[in-house]
């Protein structure tokens, strides 16, 4: 079963296959495209996760894997060399 914690890889995994840069939107289709059958058996992470991928990109901000969302436009998450 899939935790909240998972986001954070999936969110990486997203910006990686999106080109390093993607609005949260485009990164919520991916990890929906690419992972439904976890989320749908996650439990109530499944009416949640839209929400706690903000959280998974604020945790991969605090250890460097993606850009503060300030520097990348409004709306956009980016991965660092991008």
């Amino acid at each position: 079963m899939a935790t909240k914690h998972d986001l954070d890889d999936w969110v990486y995994e997203a910006l990686k296959a999106l080109g390093g840069r993607a609005n949260i939107p485009s990164i919520g289709k991916y990890i929906w495209d690419h992972h439904e059958v976890e989320l749908r058996a996650s439990g109530d992470l499944f009416y949640t996760w839209q929400y706690e991928i903000r959280w998974a990109g604020q945790r991969l901000f605090k250890v460097g894997k993606m850009k503060h969302k300030g520097t990348s436009g409004r709306g956009f998450w980016e991965l660092p060399g991008h």
